[in-house]
């Protein structure tokens, strides 16, 4: 084995992964695929399996389990938060106004990064303050790409409608003017994963008076640019 790190078992279980990565495999396939003994092949897709990165088809096929998912979302985030720094900063700069990006996280949405306004008057969200997904641009962004069904039930009890969620599909963005917090407006556009999914909103507020109640105009392009920097961030790999 070429690749070999020195520790055989690990090298094993890689082969076995990187077998799967084609695609189902029985253990057959498996043991053809990576030229181990059938009790070895066998031992360790068990053991993987125990740990969630292996799982079965319904045909009993082995395949990759939930777990590489997670970790590969958790290595997405990582990534999401090491290029949202500069990219909030340059927001904030370009619009005079407060910068932040939000992950949904059940029924809340998250503030995992913000870039805030120097000095006058600011909408202070902290890193880390939890919102409702009942109110807001952000939340409008990351309700509005929902499957049918969550979408459905995230619309019961929020300030906006189906309608408005059609509308910022085919804008690109969101926009509130006092619907999370009366003298706020904000406006927020998607970051989307390498699959596409959104994955987070990046948005910029402040008060109505500085945004006008057309904040949209002012900055809904500025914004659009940040969450395709962030976006291209993403899906770069390494």
């Amino acid at each position: 084995m070429d690749n070999s790190s020195g520790v055989g078992v690990l090298d094993k279980a890689a082969l076995v992964l990187s077998a799967l990565e084609s695609g189902p495999a029985t253990l057959a396939g498996l043991v053809a695929a990576t030229g181990l003994a059938r009790p070895t092949a066998h031992r360790l897709a068990v053991a993987l399996e125990h740990h969630r990165m292996v799982a079965r088809d319904m045909q009993g096929r082995f395949i990759l389990g939930p777990r590489l998912s997670e970790l590969a979302a958790a290595a997405g985030e990582d990534r999401l938060l090491a290029t949202a720094g500069p990219v909030l900063t340059h927001l904030r700069d370009v619009t005079g106004e407060s910068a932040q990006l939000y992950r949904r996280q059940g029924d809340m949405r998250i503030c995992v990064a913000a870039a805030e306004r120097l000095s006058g008057l600011r909408d202070t969200v902290p890193v880390g303050s939890t919102l409702p997904m009942k109110a807001g641009s952000a939340a409008q962004i990351l309700m509005a790409w929902e499957e049918p069904e969550r979408l459905h039930r995230g619309l019961q009890g929020a300030r906006f409608t189906a309608t408005a969620l059609s509308g910022v599909r085919r804008r690109g963005w969101a926009q509130s003017i006092g619907e999370r917090e009366p003298g706020v407006a904000s406006v927020s556009a998607p970051v989307r994963g390498p699959s596409n999914r959104v994955v987070a909103a990046v948005s910029v507020s402040g008060p109505i008076e500085r945004l006008t109640r057309h904040p949209g105009r002012m900055h809904a392009q500025a914004v659009i640019d940040a969450a395709a920097r962030l976006s291209e961030g993403l899906r770069r790999t390494g």
